[in-house]
């Protein structure tokens, strides 16, 4: 992970965290690598983690997550239900 990548994503993150987040079905947003096949790549995203990973034909339109949110990857990633302990 590059300083670079990093410190743009993060910057990118909190620019758009509380629209990602009024978004249905979304639970969390973070910085990390792009998943792949169930393998990290060395790719810097914003990760989008979703209760559960939808088609978009069940979507409505404000709540699809872009690919790209000012020029950062965006990464969705199925975690289901966060609860805290």
């Amino acid at each position: 992970m590059t300083e670079e990548a990093l410190e743009r994503a993060l910057r990118v993150k909190e620019r758009h965290l509380a629209e990602l987040l009024s978004k249905a079905n979304v639970v969390s947003v973070g910085v990390g690598y792009r998943q792949r096949a169930g393998q990290l790549t060395e790719e810097v995203v914003l990760v989008v983690n979703v209760m559960r990973k939808l088609p978009l034909y069940q979507l409505r339109p404000q709540d699809v997550i872009p690919p790209v949110l000012d020029g950062v990857p965006v990464d969705v990633q199925e975690s289901g239900a966060v609860r805290a302990l």
